[in-house]
């Protein structure tokens, strides 16, 4: 594929952050995801690809644009899958606090692991703890794996937890191993990410989120020589059902960052509020400046772009 893909989809990240940045803190999450999805979906149509969504904003009859199934791009070659979440942390940017991002992987066609819309038990490491991790394995023995690759101390490691009451026991055994814990509230993608970016001040992320988040962040850990190891939840018979209809039959099978994100693979995110991987929207007379981070599997070369948008010359925004 195009290496320059990996800038357009830089420009979908941008204007989708762009878009929802001006809800930051405006209490109103349905607002904002609203204008994340059309600005991603409206700058999609641009890009040199024919594209197909497999994880989106849901399915057809649950979304408007950017769902599963939904073709996009100018329909050109190279034939391709696309992950999505146009805003990741809805709640995040309502309230303006720290950690929401726009965010979108490409893979060739049937790379992605078509995750149903449900739990995900997650555990993700950066390039120096790669192969030191087991899902299956006690957090505190995973810490004492992560700490001697690493040559440091357990206390010296901080674990990104989402704040969640199915995650009480985790916390108690992660706070006796002596371990730091960076609790958020919502959006696990970017702390998984980050866990990759040395000097990032995250070790390992833990726990149990959305599975469609757990493709996206193996995407971009998969571009970054890191490591995530993931199972899906399976809560009910209609989850079951759901995951039988999209080619899983093995609900215990433990995947990989390979098996979630097959072949030349380009992951893309822009900041929409601050955080520990990207700097949120900052809008000043007449345009604004947007970090955002883009990566490809092939080449393992990751970029962070700051760009400086003038709205007269671009009127899309």
């Amino acid at each position: 594929m195009d290496r320059n893909l990996a800038l357009e989809l830089v420009r979908v990240t941008e204007a989708a952050a762009l878009a929802c940045g001006r809800w930051v803190g405006k209490g109103n999450k349905h607002a904002a995801d609203e204008a994340a999805t059309n600005a991603m979906r409206r700058t999609l149509d641009s890009v040199g690809i024919d594209g197909t969504v497999v994880i989106g904003e849901g399915e057809m009859d649950e979304a408007p644009m950017l769902f599963i199934g939904e073709k996009v791009g100018n329909g050109h070659a190279p034939e391709v899958d696309i992950a999505v979440d146009p805003l990741e942390g809805t709640s995040i940017c309502a309230k303006g606090t720290n950690g929401s991002i726009a965010t979108i992987a490409l893979a060739p066609r049937g790379g992605f692991l078509h995750a149903p819309d449900m739990y995900m038990e997650k555990i993700a490491v950066g390039p120096s703890a790669r192969g030191a991790i087991d899902i299956d394995a006690p957090p505190a023995e995973n810490l004492k794996r992560v700490a001697a690759v690493k040559s440091c101390y357990v206390e010296d490691l901080t674990v990104v937890i989402l704040d969640r009451p199915r995650h009480e026991k985790m916390i108690a055994e992660i706070r006796k191993a002596g371990a730091r814990i960076h609790l958020i509230p919502d959006g696990d993608v970017a702390p998984a990410v980050a866990a990759a970016v040395e000097g990032s001040g995250v070790d390992l992320l833990l726990g149990i989120g959305g599975a469609p988040e757990g493709v996206l962040a193996a995407a971009a850990l998969k571009c970054m020589g890191g490591d995530m190891q993931a199972r899906l939840v399976f809560m009910t018979q209609e989850e079951r059902d759901r995951g039988r209809a999209m080619g899983i039959d093995d609900f215990d099978r433990v995947y990989n960052c390979e098996e979630m994100a097959r072949g030349d693979v380009f992951f893309a995110a822009t900041g929409v509020t601050n955080g520990d991987l990207l700097r949120g929207v900052r809008y000043f007379s007449g345009g604004a400046v947007t970090h955002s981070i883009v990566m490809r599997s092939k080449s393992r070369t990751i970029r962070f772009i700051e760009g400086r948008h003038q709205f007269d010359f671009k009127p899309v925004y």
